[in-house]
């Protein structure tokens, strides 16, 4: 009897990843020594970073480092069980008490990230009966909890107004609920949302309005409230969902909304139900993040990062490099092939900067770029360095 070929059963990972090789589209994940700062060692290498959501650069704040370590010795290492058996610490509930109250609303749940907060929410409110009405540039975590409601995904054309209203037109008599999302920053364009529009809207078709405020947290606002703050558009949204792992500084994610339907989404949202709850660090850590923004210092640091913003946009600017429609600290380099964008990247980082190169599937085919992100505490002279560096090797390749 012959024996039978040896089974490969994941040959397809190897041809994969041959795939993207070709391409110049393999990357490692490069490794951070020490803490999370604007000048940093990466990979052994000391470079001026313009990767991080580190916003208003609260990841490595003395008094961030001082609660996290308080909450270790009054609470210990862990929560020990889910919040919906014996997981509620009380700090977590003063946690969502600070955040609701920070945001204007009524209510708000924590979940272990801001991907499982937008993902477990649209899964839980919405069914096969239901409709979404949803950005083309909405972030993947919405994508996904979309396709886990299992309901009907309808796509308009980014920020088109007239191509969102064709939609509900054309829905107008759907027999089930029907959830209007968006992203209040988009991620890779940084871009803000219409949402005075949208509201318009979904208060004339009968929608559920939901924005995810992940980008907008600590950057839009009075204080980093966010963009229904920044737009005056309080008691027009629904359902917030913000961050704790960007300009908070820390990890996990946030829904506020109205107190029945954060208590709904104790009952259905899976994320919720069935993780762990975070850590007492983690916890206190981001109570004081919300202090900090909820003062004078919060308001100093969001100004600081929207002057180094303007600052860094007029460098680049000058020198040739199209920043698309930024209206935001996230700043695209565009690029167009993504091989090109990529060997920009590695010369940047080569030559002493950090701003990796992004493209498909994150972005679209043919718009490959860099997405280089300014914060708070980033000084001027590294910011003036970072952009001749650019401009430099951006000529070398024939970019600018």
């Amino acid at each position: 009897m012959t024996a039978s070929p040896a089974r490969a059963p994941l040959t397809f990972i190897h041809d994969a990843l041959e795939d993207l090789k070709s391409k110049h589209l393999h990357t490692h994940l490069r490794v951070l020594a020490g803490e999370q700062k604007p000048v940093c060692v990466v990979d052994g290498k000391e470079v001026i970073n313009l990767a991080s959501n580190n916003y208003l650069g609260l990841t490595s704040h003395p008094k961030l480092k001082k609660a996290a370590i308080e909450a270790v010795r009054k609470y210990g290492a862990g929560s020990g069980a889910v919040r919906s058996i014996a997981g509620t610490m009380q700090i977590h509930v003063d946690l969502e008490t600070q955040i609701a109250k920070f945001k204007n609303t009524e209510a708000c749940v924590v979940f272990q990230s801001g991907f499982t907060a937008n993902a477990g929410t649209v899964s839980a409110i919405l069914g096969k009966e239901d409709l979404i009405i949803s950005d083309e540039l909405n972030h993947a975590s919405i994508i996904d909890g979309s396709r886990l409601s299992k309901g009907t995904i309808k796509v308009f054309k980014h920020k088109d107004m007239a191509d969102c209203e064709r939609i509900l037109k054309d829905t107008e008599n759907w027999p089930g609920k029907k959830l209007l999302i968006t992203d209040g920053v988009f991620s890779m364009d940084g871009d803000i949302a219409d949402l005075p529009a949208l509201c318009d809207l979904a208060e004339k078709y009968g929608c559920i309005t939901m924005i995810d405020d992940a980008h907008s947290s600590g950057v839009l606002g009075k204080n980093g409230r966010g963009t229904v703050d920044h737009l005056n558009c309080h008691g027009r949204v629904d359902i917030q969902v913000g961050t704790l792992s960007k300009a908070i500084g820390v990890l996990g994610g946030y829904v506020c909304a109205s107190r029945e339907l954060i208590d709904y989404l104790h009952h259905r949202a899976r994320p919720f139900i069935f993780s762990t709850s975070h850590p007492p660090a983690v916890v206190a850590s981001c109570q004081a993040a919300f202090e900090l923004l909820d003062s004078e210092v919060g308001a100093k640091l969001v100004k600081k990062l929207w002057a180094n913003t303007a600052f860094f946009k007029r460098k680049l600017k000058k020198l040739g490099f199209k920043t698309g429609a930024s209206q935001t600290p996230i700043t695209p380099i565009l690029v167009g092939e993504a091989a090109k964008a990529f060997e920009f990247g590695r010369k940047l980082f080569e030559a002493g900067v950090f701003a990796p190169a992004i493209g498909y599937p994150t972005v679209a085919e043919g718009k490959a770029r860099l997405r280089a992100i300014v914060t708070a505490t980033h000084k001027r002279a590294d910011l003036e360095k970072a952009a001749q560096i650019m401009g430099t090797i951006g000529k070398e390749l024939g970019i600018v």
